[in-house]
């Protein structure tokens, strides 16, 4: 069913299942799961497809230590194991390739206490993340230019959980499968400014409206106010932005290396050889989309960590800012209420990882359908509950 075929929300206006508000790596995922469970879908977009915190090129997909689990810890490792098919099957529906490779992970381990601790995780990864997945602690890298030796007086873990993807050709390919699906309407260059919650219409900028049966704030750091605003309680803040910044190198690099990552520097390489670097997190910030000496402080400590970058010239800067919920995990599913409005937001570093699972959550809520069981730490309440007025935290 087409959205001209889902009837009209009085008025003549076009009516949809599901109004998606932002068409970043959450967006775009939900609309196609959406879509592909026959829901009708309009997703409009203020700026372009990928215009916010999807649009770098970082794309690394690391899981959270074995340690200490827990159910966020557990959604994101199935989701990240499931992202595999996922992709095949996008790529497969597109003919566009994504960039998706399962390289694993090194990370360097500068004291003896460090080792120590990756030991005791040897079992728990055994018990956690199966043994399907190897985690392992050597004494020196495969190769003594990814990582330096220098960095890892004390060995390496070596998991081969870890992959990563282009965060560009995913975004495109996810565009191109939306552009075939005749149940699928998008609007870039549209904002929404406001909903009308008894008759479930969404006012647009360019004067137009839609009515809808649900609608998902995707819209990252913007959806935090909407959702308190939402919740009539437009004080409370809900969250807010975290600023990356990362760099692209031209280092001709063999595409099976694994990503190395150290103290907050993330080191990849994509398909094409080129190596991403990054990235900063700064919570104060003038320029959101400027980079500066930050990132070049990044591109130092990462051509010392991986000596096969040293002499690689740059090729790319980017900069965003990325959704960080006040709870710090990500904001999934209906405000208190507002039921017909959900949040999809707050991923922060891992959303390209779990969307495609964080958009199974909605469409089974949605639908009424048996879907992956959402951790209670993501609720829109539990996020309420750690918010203030005055945006402290407690």
């Amino acid at each position: 069913m087409g959205i001209a075929d889902s009837g009209t929300g009085g008025n003549g206006q076009p009516r949809a299942d599901l109004l998606v508000v932002g068409a970043g790596v959450a967006g775009l995922w939900l609309s196609l799961k959406a879509a592909r469970a026959g829901l009708s879908v309009a997703l409009i977009e203020r700026d372009r497809i990928g215009a916010g915190a999807s649009g770098g090129f970082l794309g690394a997909l690391m899981p959270h230590s074995p340690e200490r689990w827990n159910e966020k810890k557990d959604f994101q490792f199935r989701a990240l194991v499931d992202l595999e098919a996922e992709i095949a099957a996008l790529e497969s529906e597109t003919g566009l390739p994504c960039g998706y490779r399962r390289v694993g992970r090194i990370l360097p381990l500068h004291s003896q206490r460090a080792r120590e601790t990756a030991l005791a995780n040897i079992p728990q990864a055994r018990t956690n993340w199966s043994d399907r997945f190897r985690f392992e602690v050597s004494n020196t890298p495969d190769r003594h230019d990814w990582p330096s030796i220098l960095w890892a007086p004390r060995g390496i873990v070596h998991e081969t959980l870890s992959a990563r993807l282009s965060p560009p050709a995913l975004l495109s390919a996810l565009a191109a499968r939306l552009g075939q699906m005749s149940n699928v309407m998008i609007r870039e260059g549209v904002a929404l400014t406001g909903i009308s919650h008894r008759e479930r219409r969404a006012r647009l900028s360019d004067g137009s409206a839609i009515a809808f049966g649900h609608i998902v704030l995707a819209n990252g750091v913007d959806a935090f106010s909407m959702i308190a605003q939402a919740q009539e309680t437009p004080d409370l803040e809900l969250g807010g932005p975290v600023k990356g910044q990362a760099a692209l190198l031209d280092a001709g690099a063999p595409p099976d290396l694994p990503v190395v990552y150290h103290d907050g520097v993330y080191v990849l390489v994509h398909e094409n050889g080129l190596v991403a670097v990054g990235s900063t997190s700064e919570r104060e910030f003038d320029d959101p989309t400027g980079t500066d000496g930050r990132l070049d402080d990044i591109l130092k400590r990462a051509r010392k960590l991986c000596p096969l970058i040293r002499e690689a010239p740059v090729v790319g800067r980017w900069a965003g800012v990325r959704p960080r919920a006040v709870g710090r995990d990500p904001m999934l599913g209906p405000v208190p209420g507002t039921p017909h409005v959900l949040a999809m937001t707050g991923g922060f570093k891992i959303s390209f990882g779990i969307a495609h699972r964080m958009a199974d959550c909605l469409i089974a809520h949605v639908s009424g359908s048996e879907g992956p069981a959402c951790p209670e730490s993501f609720s829109v309440e539990t996020h309420t509950a750690k918010a203030e007025p005055s945006g402290k935290t407690r």
